[in-house]
Order: structure tokens, then C-alpha cells, then sequence
């Protein structure tokens, strides 16, 4: 681990997502966090995780994390909500010395929006079928429509952040929603970060609430906690990585410098 001067280190984060979804908390971070060096893997060539069994998405997580650590991260941000369902604990329990920052469905932030109608909680199936949304939807469930989103995902791979395909897929997912009295929105995939525009003219007004900047905060806590914060002045930046080749790469790069 490298390090700068006593109490800081200017080591690089690691961050990993099933695919590109996971540059919207890259974007999160690199804002909050302008002095640290990440290093980005998008797993592209297993993509999606979101409809694989659990123990497939645990051993592609258990892969990408050992590529990263042989980069010399000094902590690993999950940044795909599946990812976190299926193999967090796994992985904070084989490397306890090493700080792991996971995301979760903004199920508790839009609770307190709650009042007499729904919120929608858009995630993968994988996602809803594990226990991580099962707790959390324990707690701050009431008035929560879970929605599964099979193929959602594959439009952000694609580029595809508008057009009439993804129309028409909304279309389809929220018909039975158009005249409810919909309160909040859950964006419970970082995929689904980058469609915040296409689902916006479905419900207009109505707020979209990601896990991003929070689990953000959660790693700089983290990280000051444990000394291993980048000092003042250091060159922050960003590698990307993908398992998928160079066309993902791009996609990557489009996405962390788009206008959203």
C-alpha cells in the first residue's frame, strides 16, 4: 500500500460492477472524493448479474475482487446491488482487515417519503430475491411495490439511455402504476442511475432516489476512520478495467463524462 505521509494513503479505491452501471457511483465518488485514485472493473463479459444464480454471482465477485487487490486497493466499493446481495458477507469475511463499502437499495430514504400512496422499487430479480432486500424491506417496506427489471440493465450496456425501445419497455412496467398515487421512486440497480431522464417523463415531479452519494459518504467514512483517506493536494484519477475488452471501456468513459 503506498503510502503519502503518516495517517493518509494514497493507494486507489477499488470499485466493481456486474457491468458499466457502476460509473454512476464512480461519478459519486470522484466528486466527494477529488484526492483519491480509483480503479474501476466492470465485469462486462459475465454481464448481468442480476438474473444469475447466487453462488455464480458470489464466485465472478470473488474473481474481480482478487484482479483488484493485485492492483494494491486498500478498500473494494461494491457497486452493483446484486453483487452486494449475493456476495458481501462472503467477502467481508474473507478479508477482514480490508474495508468493503457496499450499496443497498434506497428503500430507508424513501420511506420517509411515504404517506398514503406507493413507492416503486425498481432492482434486478436477483437483487429482490436476496436477504439484504428482504431485511431492508422488513424495516422500510410499507407501501414498497418491489419491481423486477429483467433486461433493464442490458440498455445501459448497449448505450441506450433513451429511445423508443426503452419506452416502450417502461411503458409495459409502469402501466399498472400510471394512475396510482406514486410517491417515490427506487433505483435499486446503479444501472438504472444513467435512465433517470426516461423514467422522469413517466412520472414527472415525482423524486428518484439512488444508493450512490450515500454509500460515497459511507466509504470516505470508512476510509477517515481507518486513516487511509488521501491526503489534501494528491492526484486523484481513474483507471478502467473491463473482463469484456476495449468496446466496454469506451461506454465507461461516455458514461463518466456524460451529461445526465
Amino acid at each position: 500500500m503506498s503510502e503519502n505521509k503518516k495517517g493518509h494513503s494514497t493507494a486507489p479505491i477499488g470499485m466493481f460492477d456486474s457491468g458499466v452501471g457502476g460509473i454512476s457511483v464512480l461519478r459519486e465518488a470522484v466528486r466527494l472524493l477529488p484526492n483519491e485514485r480509483f480503479v474501476f472493473y466492470g465485469d462486462t463479459k459475465n454481464a448481468p448479474y442480476g438474473t444469475k444464480p447466487r453462488e455464480k454471482v458470489l464466485a465472478l465477485s470473488r474473481q474481480v475482487v482478487r484482479e483488484l487487490l493485485g492492483k494494491g486497493v486498500k478498500a473494494i466499493v461494491i457497486a452493483c446491488n446484486t453483487a452486494t446481495s449475493a456476495a458481501a458477507a462472503d467477502l467481508r469475511a474473507e478479508y477482514p482487515d480490508l474495508p468493503i463499502i457496499a450499496m443497498e437499495p434506497a428503500l430507508k430514504p424513501a420511506s420517509l417519503l411515504h404517506r398514503d400512496g406507493v413507492v416503486l422499487s425498481l432492482a434486478t430479480p436477483g437483487t429482490i430475491a436476496g436477504e439484504k432486500y428482504a431485511q431492508l424491506y422488513s424495516l422500510y417496506g410499507e407501501g414498497v411495490v418491489s419491481l423486477p427489471c429483467p433486461g433493464l440493465m442490458e440498455f445501459v450496456e448497449r448505450g441506450e439511455l433513451n429511445g423508443g425501445g426503452l419506452a416502450a419497455y417502461f411503458q409495459t412496467l409502469f402501466a399498472p402504476y400510471r394512475e396510482k398515487n406514486v410517491e417515490a421512486i427506487v433505483l435499486g440497480c446503479t444501472h438504472y442511475s444513467f435512465l433517470k431522464k426516461s423514467i422522469a417523463a413517466f412520472f414527472p415531479g415525482i423524486p428518484l432516489l439512488d444508493g450512490n452519494e450515500g454509500t460515497v459518504r459511507q466509504l470516505r467514512r470508512r476510509l477517515d476512520a481507518l486513516d487511509l483517506l488521501a491526503p489534501d493536494g494528491a492526484a486523484g484519477g481513474v483507471e478502467l478495467l473491463s473482463s469484456g475488452g476495449e468496446e466496454p471501456i469506451a461506454r465507461m468513459k461516455a458514461l463518466l463524462d456524460a451529461e445526465l
